[in-house]
Order: structure tokens, then C-alpha cells, then sequence
């Protein structure tokens, strides 16, 4: 990464430029707009070939500089059939991911050094301090996929909510307008290489262990079933709990993670959090009791 960061005079990357040199023309991506103030979300799905033509910036501008909207893009394509981004309309994983929102700076410069990951493809500063790390790839299914983004949130201090395959993340060339001053979301391009899953060298299966309970019942038999991002923000959260993390300020990460896919961020992560402390009273630390918030309370918005 070193030589390209040296790099100066370099032209900003425009919204059109990013989402051509991340998805195929062909590919059927989603575009978030989101309205923090009145807390109003749009979702369009379209090809990649139609979201980069004028007419389709020219609104995503409009929303921005206009509305006051943040703008988000899935970061894997859809199937043909999707009228919703969840990971059942996945139809191939496009990216792998680090969101740093925690010593941001700390945790690049881990990245860039590691020999553990392949070169970013894209690193975006999305506010002070704060940035999302971009690898192209190709030939990885949507479980394989999770188990690196999540093993790449351990190793690097990532955000653990934001490693699920239907993840918006945002598009550089736009305002950031979640915080009392606008900042201009930039992208540094690093490399045009497309990787597979050789090229990560990270232990998945660390990660994965500690979402075993949840994976599987006896009930359920040896198929593992569906694991929805809520109960894994469940799962983060009752852990960081008993391991003695402050309340408050979980419910401030997990509202700030979730803030691109959820109509009321911070009731969702109050909820969560208020829940899991609930349940951990309810259960002796021996106990292996997992249960999770019903559903009709953290369902994806």
C-alpha cells in the first residue's frame, strides 16, 4: 500500500468510477439512501451499467447534497429475482471487507502491514479517523465469505456487526452527513488484482467455534441453518457483556454499526443490549444458554 498512500495530486474517484471498477456492467446491485433526520430509507436495485449512467447519479447527488441522505451500495450482486437485499438474494460474493471504526488509523496501518491479507483493492475514509477496506474476489461462496469477514474483524479490530454478506458500506464522492459537520467519504485506489480465498491467510474456524450453539440444535440435525446479522450482534453482544464491556457504550457502537440498515439504529442496539443483559442475569456463568431477542424485534429494516 505504501507506494500508492505516497502517491499526491492524485484525482479524486467519482461515485461512477468506484461502482464500475468494483462490479460487473451486468451485475444487479442495491443502492441505499438513507435520511438519518426523518429517518427515511430507499433502497433501488439495479445494474451496475444503469446506477453509473447520468441519470441515476444524478439523483444519488441529489439525495446527498439536496435531502441530506447518506448514500450506501451493496457490496455483493444479486440475483436476477431480488427485489430485497438479504443474503438468500446473493447471487455472487463481489467483496470482502473491513469496516474500522475503532482507532481506524491503528488498525490500516495493521492491515497494510500484515501478511495475513493481499493488498486492498480500495481503502475509503468515510470520517475522521474511521475508514472501509475493500479486496475484490471471485470463486468464494456466501459461508466462506462470512467466515473471513468475521475473522478479519477479529484480527484487525474490525467492526463485528459489519460482516454480513448483504452489508451496504458507502460510496466515496458523496457528504457523510451522519455528524454535526458534512465530510467528503474519499477513496484511495490500490491495486486492480482479483483474489480468492488462497490469498487469505487468516484462521476462519477460531471465529466460527463461537457461533456453534447458534448454528445448530439437535432439532435442527447436522445442516447448519440460516444465521440472520441480528444474531450475530446478539452473539457480540452478550460475549463483549460477560467479558465486562460498558453498556453504553455497546449500544453507541452497535447503533453506529447498524445505522446503513436499520430504521431506528439506536432503539435496536438499546434493545439488544438491554435483552442480553437480561439474559445474562438470568443464566448462571456456567450456563450455556443462548437464547436471542424474538425476531419481530430486531428484524432487518
Amino acid at each position: 500500500m505504501t507506494d500508492l498512500e505516497n502517491r499526491v495530486h492524485r484525482k479524486p474517484i467519482t461515485p461512477a468510477e468506484y461502482i464500475r471498477g468494483n462490479f460487473r456492467s451486468t451485475d444487479r446491485i442495491a443502492i441505499l439512501v438513507r435520511n438519518a433526520k426523518c429517518r427515511e430509507t430507499t433502497q433501488r436495485i439495479s445494474t451496475a451499467a444503469k446506477v453509473t449512467d447520468t441519470p441515476f447519479q444524478d439523483w444519488m447527488r441529489y439525495k446527498n447534497d439536496r435531502e441530506g441522505c447518506d448514500i450506501y451500495v451493496g457490496m455483493n450482486a444479486l440475483k436476477s429475482t431480488a427485489f430485497t437485499r438479504t443474503k438468500h438474494d446473493v447471487l455472487a460474493v463481489r467483496h470482502l471487507y473491513a469496516d474500522l471504526d475503532h482507532d481506524g488509523s491503528a488498525s490500516l496501518a495493521a492491515i497494510g502491514k500484515s501478511t495475513l491479507l493481499p493488498a486492498a483493492n480500495y481503502v475509503l475514509n468515510t470520517s475522521p479517523d474511521k475508514y472501509q477496506v475493500i479486496w475484490r474476489v471471485e470463486g468464494i461462496d456466501l459461508p466462506q465469505a462470512e467466515a473471513l469477514l468475521r475473522a478479519i474483524a477479529r484480527e484487525f479490530d474490525g467492526d463485528h456487526a459489519a460482516t454480513d454478506a448483504a452489508r451496504v458500506l458507502r460510496v466515496p464522492g458523496f457528504l457523510n452527513k451522519k455528524y454535526e459537520q458534512d465530510f467528503l467519504v474519499s477513496a484511495q485506489h490500490h491495486s486492480d488484482r482479483v483474489y480468492q480465498a488462497r490469498d487469505f491467510k487468516l484462521r476462519t474456524e477460531l471465529v466460527d467455534s463461537g457461533y456453534r450453539q447458534l448454528r445448530r440444535s439437535p432439532s435442527q440435525g447436522p445442516e447448519p441453518r440460516h444465521i440472520s446479522q441480528s444474531e450475530r450482534d446478539w452473539a457480540h453482544v452478550k460475549s463483549a457483556l460477560a467479558s465486562g464491556a460498558d453498556p453504553e457504550e455497546l449500544i453507541a457502537q452497535l447503533a453506529h454499526s447498524r445505522a446503513s440498515d436499520k430504521a431506528d439504529p439506536q432503539y435496536y442496539a438499546r434493545l439488544t443490549v438491554t435483552k442480553a443483559l437480561a439474559d445474562l442475569r438470568e443464566h448462571s456463568p456456567g450456563s450455556t444458554a443462548s437464547s436471542s431477542p424474538d425476531v419481530d424485534d430486531l428484524r432487518d429494516t
